[in-house]
């Protein structure tokens, strides 16, 4: 079995970074510490902690335009973009460390003569965070810092895609004074991560990925009680109503399945459009992709990069293809994008009409920069539509009617519903997801719940 792992660039496919896989010994280690730096770390209290923390993130942000470099080399995205990954990150970090005062004190309970009675949030103990490799900084930071702010110690698994996420958190810890052991991180196959979540020091897991990951997550914890949070896949819809401003919608779904190359959770990958302003939307929609420049990410100029791996273009285009040999129309010339290029994982982006929910396009996770448009009648056929999917993570409609927006969402499967707005946290609301899309909740102070435990105290004072 290897010993080590290798980060292949997606921009010219080199060896970017190599590092040592953690063997048996050192995950024992590493859980040991966090245990033991566990204890004095909650003990330090709040406002200790949320002082380290504070400076950790300056810390991070100070280093923006390098943690942009690595990103783009890492995992592909257009220099250009990199950069919001750290605002990003910077802002839900902010926020959650600005109301864990408030999200962590006691609930007290109504007065009762003779009692004293109130509930605490307890740290789990140990917090360990997978995280993926699409958005690494703007997943993590969901978990990592209330986590730390709640008193937990932390382990972080990166993505081999994008290790040296983790090697700039520990960094920025370092910096900020954090005490040893209290955030550590380790590379690890799948079967050492399991092995791990199965040990009893794991008070909890943090999950970013695919439905399958989520599944073997349960998996390794099906003879323990430690909870885990899942967030996993989505196919999120937009319907587009007749009264839609169509230029805010058209220029803000483009962006939202295509920016990352389409590799969000919560991107735009299949959209609804009231047929009356349906040729006018497809028109428009189509005419913005083609302004899209494919090519080396690294280049100011480039706004569409490669996908992280070459397997996963092959899987955007075989569902493409098969969708297109079912029925469907392609309205982008591949050969318009010079870069594009088979079993390479630079992909041109594609806009399908003419598809059903019979088709793998428009049902299962692409994950790619395509998307599927269809026509609808009514607002309930797009309901009815929108619901017609496995996953639940984030849906929007497009409209100037505030409160046939609050009926339609009202409806809708969904974890976070938007109007005129798409693929975007707001950290003072809860990110979760329903059906395959997992389960539990992060941001927000209902985030703290998942990272902590409730202990009542019922205290007779006579």
């Amino acid at each position: 079995m290897a010993d080590t792992f290798q980060t292949i660039s997606p921009v010219d496919g080199s060896v970017y970074a190599e590092r040592p896989l953690a063997g048996e010994a050192e995950v024992s280690a590493v859980l040991a510490r966090a245990l033991a730096a566990q204890r004095d770390w909650r003990a330090a209290g709040l406002d200790a902690r949320l002082r380290i923390l504070s400076k950790a993130v300056d810390a991070i942000v100070g280093e923006t335009s390098a943690i942009a470099e690595e990103l783009t080399w890492q995992m592909g995205r257009p220099i250009r973009q990199a950069p919001g990954e750290v605002r990003g990150f910077e802002e839900r970090a902010r926020h959650m460390i600005e109301i864990a005062p408030e999200a962590l004190a006691d609930i007290a309970a109504a007065p009762m003569d003779g009692f004293e009675r109130f509930v605490r949030r307890e740290p789990h103990g140990v917090v360990f965070v997978l995280a993926p490799w699409n958005y690494p900084y703007l997943t993590s930071v969901n978990s990592i810092i209330p986590a730390l702010a709640a008193g937990n110690a932390v382990i972080l698994k990166p993505s081999h895609q994008t290790p040296l996420t983790a090697e700039r958190y520990a960094a920025a810890f370092a910096t900020a004074g954090l005490p040893e052991g209290v955030f550590q991180f380790l590379y690890l196959d799948h079967a050492k991560a399991a092995k791990l979540m199965a040990q009893d020091g794991i008070g909890f897991v943090a999950f970013t990925g695919s439905v399958a990951g989520g599944r073997a997550v349960q998996h390794a914890l099906a003879e323990r009680f430690a909870g885990a949070g899942l967030e996993l896949g989505g196919k999120d819809p937009a319907y587009v109503r007749a009264d839609a401003d169509l230029d805010h919608a058209v220029e803000t779904l483009v962006d939202g399945a295509f920016f990352n190359t389409g590799q969000s959770c919560c991107g735009i990958e299949r959209i609804y459009v009231d047929r009356s302003v349906y040729a006018d939307f497809v028109e428009a929609f189509v005419e913005l992709v083609k302004q899209y420049t494919l090519g080396n990410p690294s280049e100011d100029d480039v706004t569409l990069g490669p996908m992280a791996r070459a397997s996963l273009a092959d899987e955007v285009r075989a569902q493409t293809a098969e969708a297109v040999s079912a029925g469907a129309r392609a309205w982008i010339d591949a050969g318009d994008f010079a870069a594009a290029s088979p079993g390479t994982p630079y992909i041109a982006p594609q806009v399908l009409t003419d598809v059903t929910h019979e088709m793998r396009i428009m049902r299962e996770e692409t994950f790619g920069p395509v998307v599927g448009i269809m026509p609808v009648a009514s607002d309930d056929e797009a309901v009815a539509l929108m619901n017609d999917s496995a996953y639940g993570l984030t849906a929007s409609v497009w409209t100037r009617d505030i409160a046939a927006a609050k009926r339609i969402g009202a409806r809708v499967e969904t974890g976070t519903f938007f109007m005129n707005r798409c693929d975007y946290l707001d950290p003072a609301l809860a990110w979760t997801g329903v059906k395959n899309s997992g389960r539990g909740c992060t941001l927000s102070r209902v985030g703290y719940e998942q990272l902590t435990r409730p202990k009542s105290f019922h205290l007779r004072l006579n």
